[in-house]
């Protein structure tokens, strides 16, 4: 920690001479927690979620159940982010779902936390003992704490006084060096975003404490303007390559994800547009020499290139697309709402089981086995990372999982600053009720399934005309808008928002949005297949082996896949050809991100190849160039998401 001080300081020695005196407005504001709720199939996956293991954590796993949070004694790190990571997700999916058990649990942690804050101002498991005191755990708490307040805002002064005694003891902490460690290092940005959260509604007339306390946070932290600068940024998997500051959980691919957040939150008090320049050129860089057809980078701990079978972590997805979210809210470039939808429905649900009662640590592009690997792929994870299981590798995925879906479903609608207008920012199955300004009265309907198919039906009502907005995805060709029944007209979105104008009263549109098959350049002259939001990949037939069962809850099984099909093909790219068969039943089955249940597919001509296997449990590189081992089939690709065995990533030929 002295040699990390150490080169902060030389990092961040000359402080810019700016006047911090107010923050600068976001683009887009959020609504508050339940007033946007899923319907349809996204009601039935968080349904799924709740009944899986992330809804039954709080009965049998030790680090929920158990938690020092509440006066258990069970952790698993003295960063104590165990017990916060879980309030923080399953505060929203309680909320939205209505699931009165878990809204008692949540209410029960918020309601200890605040109770058991000491005289000094902390709040956290380290109350009473002698734990050392970090900040970092404490952020995903405050993230659930004001959630429930949007929900019952009968708790907001509870929660902004106990919060202010805490920025207090904070901000004296951070004069005198304390209370921060490599990790909360790289994580000050989510503890910055909630001292804005009290900026903007509780003031309190204390802005210039909590101006004082962002500044002391970004300067005691690492310079993510320099980490995510053209001139430092890895353009390959870092595990040979020195860290240019000597800062290596800089390229740790967590912290990447929460730190994706840092460089926005910085601009709202420096009001330095170059903060925003680099946190778009940043993002671009990180998908461009470690992103994945998934939507997602790879990062097997450290930043990981873009080889087929390194590996992403689960934390990371959901940490990305809560970052997404907010780099839209401040930016307002719609290429990052794109990237968000995209890792939402391929990379989420790849990397769980569709009853999602298992859960990886690693998902792969190319995943040919899920199983305890000797060898391993991964440098800096451990044999049993792509095991889908209660918390194969390490619990921090088990307990930080849960807040994905709920997060991208709250942050789905959003309003403009003046709050005069509502914004459908995710495409899917929602319904929202929200009170614009001067008391406009407005209810939205969004019936679809999307992104299973190219059709949503909205339908609004309201008391007053306004302007409604819709997401315009950069992927649709030739897409097309009726309103009130009239004849269909072509799109003209504006910075990916189509304006529509909503009457006094009842205004109904329906949305065509047709994508093209598009291929991706991947390593090695192979290619990746799209269509709209959806990856496309060949599902790999497996069998399963159940390696370990939760004593508590035999639900949480740890399982091993193993291939029984041949798995070695080359593809056509000329030959893809998309098929859509809705259901009858106007209905999705359920759960919709498993094999075989998609509507949606593609199929293309292939050929079995010689395509060898690099310690026996994983896929060596797409060969290049390979020549046919025998005659022409057609294979059957389906999302991305559905598959658990799969090939994403396909050595291409010539069938003619």
């Amino acid at each position: 920690m002295v040699e990390i001080k150490k080169l902060l300081g030389v990092l961040c020695l000359v402080v810019p001479a700016q006047v911090f005196g107010q923050l600068a407005p976001k683009k887009f504001l959020t609504i508050p927690l339940g007033k946007v709720r899923p319907v349809g199939w996204l009601m039935d996956q968080l349904l799924v979620q709740t009944n899986g293991l992330a809804g039954h954590l709080h009965e049998f796993y030790n680090y929920v159940a158990e938690t020092d949070w509440t006066g258990g004694s069970s952790y698993y790190s003295n960063l104590e982010e165990a017990g916060s990571y879980w309030f923080n997700g399953m505060v929203p999916n309680g909320v939205l779902v209505n699931d009165a058990a878990i809204n008692a649990k949540t209410s029960e942690f918020l309601s200890y936390v605040l109770s058991h804050q000491d005289s000094t101002g902390w709040l956290g498991p380290e109350v009473g003992t002698n734990k050392p005191r970090y900040l970092w755990g404490r952020y995903p708490f405050f993230f659930g704490a004001i959630q429930m307040i949007e929900v019952d805002p009968s708790l907001t002064d509870s929660v902004v006084t106990a919060l202010y005694k805490f920025v207090t003891l904070a901000n004296s902490m951070l004069k005198n060096g304390e209370g921060v460690e490599d990790w909360t290092a790289t994580r000050w940005e989510d503890f910055v975003i909630t001292l804005q959260w009290l900026y903007d509604n509780h003031p309190n007339g204390q802005e210039a404490l909590l101006i004082d306390t962002m500044k002391r946070l970004k300067w005691s932290g690492v310079p993510w303007e320099k980490v995510f600068s053209k001139e430092y940024f890895p353009t390959t998997a870092v595990e040979h390559t020195p860290n240019p500051f000597n800062l290596p959980l800089t390229w740790h691919g967590v912290n990447l994800a929460e730190g994706l957040k840092a460089l926005p939150a910085t601009y709202r008090f420096t009001q330095n547009q170059s903060d925003l320049d680099m946190a778009s050129s940043g993002w671009d860089l990180l998908f461009q020499y470690h992103g994945r057809p998934s939507g997602i980078y790879a990062a097997d701990e450290y930043l990981a290139g873009l080889e087929a079978i390194r590996g992403t972590e689960l934390c990371l997805v959901v940490e990305t697309m809560f970052s997404g979210s907010y780099l839209y809210q401040v930016i307002g470039d719609p290429k990052f709402a794109d990237r968000v939808e995209r890792i939402t429905y391929n990379a989420l649900p790849a990397t769980l089981t569709g009853s999602m009662w298992s859960r990886q640590y690693l998902q792969e592009q190319n995943q040919i086995a899920a199983k305890n690997m000797t060898p391993n792929p991964f440098p800096n994870d451990g044999p049993y990372s792509n095991v889908f299981g209660l918390e194969p590798n390490y619990p921090c995925c088990t307990v930080n999982h849960p807040q994905g879906w709920p997060k991208f479903i709250t942050n789905a609608f959003l309003t403009t600053p003046d709050n005069l207008s509502l914004v459908h920012i995710y495409l899917g199955p929602f319904s929202t009720s929200v009170t614009l300004g001067s008391g406009n009265q407005v209810t939205v309907n969004v019936d679809t399934l999307y992104p299973f198919s190219d059709t949503l039906n909205t339908t609004i009502t309201a008391t007053s005309a306004f302007t409604y907005y819709v997401r315009i995805p950069s992927w649709v060709i030739n897409g097309t808008i009726s309103i009130n029944g009239r004849a269909a007209e072509a799109l003209s979105p504006s910075n990916g928002l189509q304006a529509v104008a909503a009457a006094a009263g009842t205004t109904t549109f329906v949305l065509n949005l047709p994508a093209e098959i598009t291929t991706e350049s991947r390593p090695h002259g192979s290619i990746a297949v799209h269509r709209g939001p959806l990856h496309y990949a060949f599902d790999i037939a497996r069998n399963q082996t159940v390696l370990a069962r939760n004593a508590k809850q035999p639900l949480a099984v740890d399982l091993e896949f193993d291939a029984t099909a041949a798995w070695q093909y080359a593809i056509d790219p000329s030959t893809l050809k998309f098929s859509n068969v809705p259901p009858t039943s106007g209905k999705l089955p359920s759960p919709i991100f498993d094999s075989g249940m998609s509507p949606l597919s593609i199929t293309v001509t292939a050929c079995p190849i010689t395509w060898e296997i690099a310690g026996y449990t994983f896929a060596a590189a797409p060969p290049t160039s390979p020549a046919c081992t025998g005659g022409h089939t057609t294979l059957t690709l389906t999302p991305f998401g559905t598959t658990k065995l799969r090939i994403g990533e396909f050595p291409v030929f010539k069938s003619t």
